[in-house]
């Protein structure tokens, strides 16, 4: 099956989307597919704030309107205690509002933008996508991650080459509790840094003896020289957000 086969059989859907890579293209896709793609970003503490306006620049260039639902993860405790399976729950809620939204509207498909190239033991949030009955059109068309990149460069897509950016969550160590300050002081921290010119950087979260939160710096290896050499302005940078600054001498 191709994409082209796929959304002449599904003339319209809801899409989870992300203003990322795959389902920035999926929107592209299926908008010149002709079928009727109703884009949804959905909210939350989880997000930065730059995704959601990649999200907009995004669906303006393919002439796509966007809906943005607000919805609060952190209200469910299965979330917010972080335990070992949080991606699973954070995806049946936030798939949830999607469908609340597609039933709203009178469109029974909901997709989203999962590829051939990810792995689904790796993502526990996928099993909740199957079980809600999402469909992932590019991993259904065998279509990679190389393959969305490639494509979205032909098309002029500004996502080709964005580097994948897991939510906030993923900083945070299973069982240490999420709180909307402390992700809020990882995002100000990370875009401290992206502003210095660093890309595809993480700043996770150590646990210290007192349950405070320290910060570990990841930078991608072509980058660690200068994270080294620049090592002051870093820790200006990211000063006013954690106390305790470490730095992965291994890399991303």
């Amino acid at each position: 099956m191709t994409l082209e086969d796929f959304f002449r059989e599904n003339r319209s859907a809801v899409l989870g989307f992300s203003g990322g890579v795959d389902s920035s293209f999926l929107l592209y896709a299926g908008s010149i597919c002709g079928a009727k793609i109703r884009a949804c970003f959905v909210k939350t503490a989880f997000q930065p704030e730059f995704e959601l306006m990649d999200a907009l620049r995004l669906a303006e260039y393919v002439g796509a309107e966007i809906v943005v639902i607000e919805k609060d993860v952190l209200a469910d405790v299965r979330v917010s205690t972080n335990p070992a399976g949080r991606c699973y729950y954070c995806k049946k809620s936030i798939f949830g509002a999607l469908r609340t939204y597609a039933k709203a509207v009178g469109v029974p498909l909901i997709i989203d933008g999962t590829n051939a190239s990810d792995d689904e033991a790796a993502r526990p949030g996928m099993r909740a996508l199957t079980e809600m009955g999402v469909r992932s059109p590019l991993r259904e068309c065998g279509i990679t991650k190389d393959d969305v990149r490639r494509i979205s460069k032909a098309a002029g897509l500004f996502t080709w080459d964005k580097p994948a950016y897991a939510c906030l969550a993923t900083r945070i160590p299973s069982n240490m509790p999420i709180t909307a300050g402390l992700l809020q002081r990882i995002e100000m921290a990370e875009d401290a840094l992206f502003e210095m010119g660093f890309r595809d950087l993480r700043v996770r979260i150590i646990a210290d003896n007192s349950g405070g939160a320290q910060a570990k710096l990841q930078f991608k290896q072509e980058q660690m020289f200068s994270a080294v050499y620049r090592r002051e302005e870093i820790l200006k940078a990211v000063k006013p957000y954690f106390e305790t600054i470490l730095m992965d001498m291994e890399g991303r």
